[in-house]
Formats: C-alpha cells, sequence, structure tokens
C-alpha cells in the first residue's frame, strides 16, 4: 500500500469516528441520532441567533407582565423535561409582531409571537404551543436539520479539520445558518414528535391536552383565509396530525378528559395575558391617533387628552 493511499484511508477512518463517535440516543425520544453539534455548540448558537430573530419580529412586547406570563410558564413546561435538559439555559420570548408564528432556536431560546398569542383563548393552548417548542429543543430537531442541510459541506469541512487539525470554523459557519434553518420547514416525523412532547410536558404540568388540539383548530381556521398563518409555512399541519393527536388524547390521555384536575384555565388567562395584549392594543391604537396615554394602577393605559380638548370638555360652547 503506497503512503498516499495510506493516508487517504486514515483520513477516510478519522472522518467516520468523527461522524460515529456524534451518534447517542437521545433520552427524550429514545432514539440513535447523528449529532454533528454539541449542546455547548447548539447553546451557542441560540445565544448568538436570538439577536436576529428578535431583530427579524419586532422585538419583545413592552408589557413586563405578559411577557413574564408566558416566561413562568414556559419554565414550569421546561422543568418537566428529560434528563440534563431542564439546566438548558431556556428564555421564552414573547414577540411584538402580528405575524402567527413560534419557533424554538437550539439550546432553549422559544418565542411566540403576539399575533398568535391573541388568537388563543385558554392557558392550555399556550401551553401546548411552548410545549411544542420545547419539544423541538429536546428532541434536538435543528441539529437533524442541520444535519441534513448542509451535511456534505460539513463533510467537506470535517476532512479540513482532520487536515488543519481545527474544528472552529466549521461550528462558526452552520451558526450563521441557524436562523435561516429555524425558518424552514420541519418534516412530518418531526412536527408529530414535537406534537407528542408537547402532551407530555403539558400533562406533567396538569394542562388539558385538548389545548394542543385547539390550536390545531385556530391554526386551521386561520390557513383558510386570505393570509395563510407564517406559522403554517414552517409548521405544517395536515389533516393525518390534527388526527393524530385527537388519537393521542383518546388513549394515552384519556384520562385527563372530564377530570377537573387537567386545566385550560380561560378565566385567568384572560385576566393575566389577554387583557394585557388588550392594554397593548388599545395604547397603540390611540397613539396612531396621535393621543397620548397614561397607566392606571391596574398597568392599563387610557388616554391622555392634549390640553386644547380637556379645555375643551372643561368649557363646553354657549350658543
Amino acid at each position: 500500500m503506497t503512503t498516499r493511499r495510506f493516508s487517504l484511508l486514515a483520513l477516510c477512518v478519522a472522518c467516520a469516528g468523527t461522524m460515529l463517535g456524534g451518534c447517542s440516543t437521545n433520552p427524550t425520544t429514545g432514539r440513535s441520532q447523528l449529532n454533528m453539534l454539541s449542546r455547548s455548540d447548539e447553546i451557542k448558537m441560540g445565544v448568538d441567533s436570538k439577536p436576529e430573530m428578535l431583530k427579524e419580529y419586532g422585538g419583545e412586547v413592552s408589557n413586563a407582565d405578559a411577557r413574564n406570563y408566558v416566561t413562568n410558564l414556559g419554565k414550569q413546561l421546561a422543568a418537566q423535561t428529560e434528563a440534563d435538559n431542564p439546566t438548558l439555559p431556556w428564555e421564552f420570548t414573547l414577540l411584538n409582531s402580528d405575524v402567527i408564528n413560534a419557533f424554538a432556536l437550539p439550546g432553549g431560546k422559544v418565542f411566540v409571537s403576539k399575533g398568535l398569542a391573541e388568537k388563543m383563548t385558554n392557558e392550555a393552548q399556550m401551553a401546548g404551543v411552548l410545549g411544542h417548542e420545547i419539544g423541538h429543543v429536546t428532541a434536538r430537531h435543528i441539529n437533524e436539520k442541520i444535519t441534513r442541510q448542509t451535511g456534505a459541506s460539513v463533510g467537506l469541512n470535517i476532512v479540513s479539520a482532520v487536515i488543519g487539525g481545527g474544528s472552529g470554523d466549521v461550528i462558526a459557519g452552520l451558526a450563521g445558518q441557524a436562523v435561516q434553518i429555524t425558518l424552514l420547514s420541519y418534516d412530518r416525523d418531526q412536527e408529530s414528535e414535537a406534537d407528542s412532547l408537547g402532551m407530555r410536558y403539558m400533562v406533567k404540568c396538569f394542562y388539558n391536552p385538548i389545548g394542543q388540539l385547539q390550536v390545531m383548530e385556530i391554526l386551521k381556521k386561520e390557513a383558510g383565509g386570505a393570509n395563510q398563518p407564517e406559522f403554517l409555512s414552517t409548521h405544517p399541519i395536515p389533516e393525518t396530525r390534527i388526527k393524530r393527536i385527537q388519537q393521542i388524547i383518546d388513549t394515552e390521555y384519556k384520562y385527563t378528559q372530564n377530570n377537573p384536575q387537567y386545566k385550560l384555565n380561560a378565566e385567568g388567562f384572560k385576566a393575566q395575558f389577554l387583557s394585557k395584549l388588550a392594554a397593548i392594543q388599545q395604547r397603540d391604537s390611540l397613539a396612531q391617533a396621535g393621543i397620548g396615554t397614561r397607566v392606571d394602577d391596574d398597568g392599563n393605559p387610557f388616554p391622555l387628552m392634549p390640553d386644547w380638548r380637556l379645555l375643551s370638555l372643561a368649557c363646553p360652547s354657549h350658543e
């Protein structure tokens, strides 16, 4: 065997070892996965990509109570995840966007838009959306998408890293694609898996999993309008997926139905969350009309009229 052929063989073995070394059993799903990115790589990608996602979707909503509501609910769900997933640097962001969407970056960065939240009627629905996105993180679906999307280029970079002795450029290149890959569609199996995991987490927090089905029905209804929700471009909702959720509820989670222990919490959701979104909408509408606002003791805005309007009200004209 020539030296050149021996070197090539050694290189192939090294590459194969690198690839196989990334295979592990995911404690969340029980599936064996080829993980090109480590846990720390995924966390870094999420941290580095979050500012771009915020810029893309108008930043966070201004109401601290609404933001905290989503954060607190999300952390309760994340605490139910498997293995060391509860220790991920979870962050839950309520985006100030009317676009109907929700998504997650690797490493625990979860986003839901104001536009989607306003369509909900109870807390179990919000738990279903957040749980679904948490499921994408714990199942490491973005890692799988990166593996599929960039497999060829990563293979070349691995060869380069083996030759050059460095892999930092590989990770840096993948991190630059995190947002774009996140906004690509998941496949049907990944969506179904995230649905199942979302229901698992919400039931552990004593939410009725029917909330997950209700969200799908909301999105199906919105899809019939002139402007299809952006959520549907990244989270396709075929009829078979809706039927599968119903089947899981009817079998695995049958004990949660007509069981007061498993809540929807419609009244609390309206009072503690939807009212805050309505206050934001009212303030923005007044601002567009050129009318300023102040905030009352409950955090709700009320009109602050210009002086000339107040004077007109105080001293009506007499004919």
